[in-house]
């Protein structure tokens, strides 16, 4: 008798097992990597544009962790998901000698709370290639962002939040003026005056983001099936010494 109840458990354990299997092994995500053409990108975003046709060593530069062969479709619609897009980024294949890495995962300007995870990122970057680029748009906290460097050397850099002026660095281009952006930390709408006195001037936007990319390099939300040729890029995750940290106060 103890014998058969013996079987019967054993049994059990097994169909339970086989049962059961599918929910406790760890999903494994599969990337399309059928080539395709470029798909748009920029609105609620960041990226960062590397005059470079060398995908590849742009990941290395960066020390991104564990790259996947990716098409455009799989990697932006990672990028943008909730889940998937929170530590990765997609590095794209190049367009017109540009190659982009997408994703909110990039580090961004953070107040003197917090440990500059930026600027070293950025530098670095800057290090190895002639021309660098970085946008940051979301419009949900009211945060813009971007910096322009041209061999090695930072040209402009400038974010803004809801709270006001993050950082600037340089003087502001003749692009950005172009664009009607004054850039002070008062805003509202101009020929109008605010209980400072000061001039209230119209704050960035989406649209300036991508009109400022438009001008020093490439606008993403444009991209389209004849903006290159099928192609193949990187989806990979973030080195974890990206991740925000508070400075620690001394005792």
């Amino acid at each position: 008798m103890l014998f058969i109840v013996a079987i019967f458990v054993v049994i059990t354990v097994a169909v339970a097992f086989v049962w059961f299997a599918p929910t406790i092994t760890t999903p494994r995500i599969i990337f399309d990597v059928r080539p395709d053409r470029p798909a748009p990108f920029g609105y609620k975003m960041g990226w960062i544009a590397v005059r470079s046709i060398d995908t590849i060593a742009v990941v290395e530069a960066l020390g991104l962790v564990g790259p996947v062969i990716s098409n455009w479709d799989s990697g932006i619609g990672t990028v943008y998901d909730d889940q998937l897009g929170e530590r990765r980024l997609f590095v794209s294949p190049p367009v017109d000698g540009w190659t982009f890495v997408v994703g909110l995962a990039l580090p961004h300007p953070m107040s003197p709370a917090f440990i500059d995870k930026w600027t070293p990122m950025l530098d670095g970057l800057a290090a190895r290639f002639k021309d660098v680029q970085y946008y940051f748009s979301y419009p949900l906290i009211d945060f813009y962002a971007w910096a322009k460097y041209t061999d090695g050397k930072l040209v402009r850099a400038f974010a803004t939040s809801d709270a006001g002026t993050v950082l600037s660095r340089g003087k502001p281009t003749r692009e950005e003026k172009a664009l009607g952006l004054k850039l002070f930390e008062l805003r509202g709408v101009r020929e109008r005056r605010g209980d400072a006195g000061g001039e209230i001037i119209l704050h960035p936007t989406e649209d300036h983001v991508m009109r400022l990319a438009a001008k020093w390099s490439i606008d993403p939300t444009t991209f389209g099936p004849a903006s290159a040729s099928q192609a193949l890029g990187w989806i990979a995750e973030a080195p974890a010494h990206w991740r925000p940290e508070r400075l620690r106060k001394s005792a």
